[in-house]
């Protein structure tokens, strides 16, 4: 009996939707190397350039072995775009609800990153939330939001109450569940997700040692958190982002 190959014709992508996958994969990359993954729990999306679509990561691939091809194009109603067996196109329930209420809402974010490390967690179960302790922190001094913890993220219907709390941050702590953080650009999400996890991991050491804190004044603390949003900020996100990107090259 003579048999023929299948062969199925490859996706027809853009340069740019090409260009970001190559960046989405290093970051979930850089995310596995700075230890912020939940084995194949969580998530980060980036938007396809000029499109309602977004990039999520297939259900299942560890994040320290994502390629550009790991990642699932889906739109808002959580539909695949590309032709391909239903496994390749699976993607984490709780993951849609959280990316495309984003998504949907703010346009400018072009990246959102989502984890559960242990000190993003401790933070999160704090009242208090993120402290303006340290410099890291201040990045983030009243730019961050809280969103209270709803059970899993299965829900559609939290995606209005997500996209309310979130405002207009870039990031923002989901209490008693971890961490989120947004970029307009993939660099700037990186350059985000790493300090608020650094930021974390400082005040989970600072308050276990049991000394009382310090805490700069609020004049100083605006003023800093200022200086990270001066004229260079982006430029300095994607010179640490491309510098990054070395350590874990595919």
């Amino acid at each position: 009996m003579n048999s023929q190959a299948i062969t199925q014709t490859p996706p027809v992508r853009s340069a740019a939707e090409q260009k970001t996958r190559i960046e989405l994969a290093s970051l979930y990359r850089l995310v596995a190397h700075f230890r912020m993954t939940d084995i194949i729990d969580t998530h980060i999306s980036a938007r396809v350039p000029e499109t309602e679509h977004f990039l999520i990561n297939r259900y299942g691939v560890m994040f320290h072995e994502m390629t550009p091809d790991d990642l699932v194009k889906i739109d808002l109603d959580g539909n695949p775009m590309e032709d391909g067996d239903p496994d390749s196109q699976y993607v984490n329930a709780a993951g849609f609800t959280i990316h495309s209420a984003v998504h949907s809402a703010r346009h400018d974010l072009a990246c959102v990153v989502h984890t559960h490390t242990a000190d993003g967690i401790g933070v999160a179960c704090q009242a208090d939330g993120l402290l303006p302790i340290t410099q890291h922190a201040l990045r983030f001094y009243r730019r961050i939001a809280y969103h209270n913890y709803e059970g899993v993220a299965l829900d559609l219907d939290e995606r209005a109450r997500l996209i309310a709390d979130l405002g207009q941050h870039n990031a923002m702590i989901l209490r008693n569940h971890g961490l989120l953080a947004g970029g307009r650009t993939i660099a700037e999400a990186f350059v985000n997700i790493h300090y608020l996890e650094r930021a974390c991991q400082s005040q989970i050491k600072a308050m276990s040692g049991g000394a009382k804190l310090t805490f700069p004044s609020p004049e100083t603390c605006e003023y800093t958190a200022k200086q990270f949003e001066g004229p260079h900020a982006m430029d300095y996100c994607e010179r640490v982002f491309t510098a990054a990107q070395r350590l874990c090259a595919a």
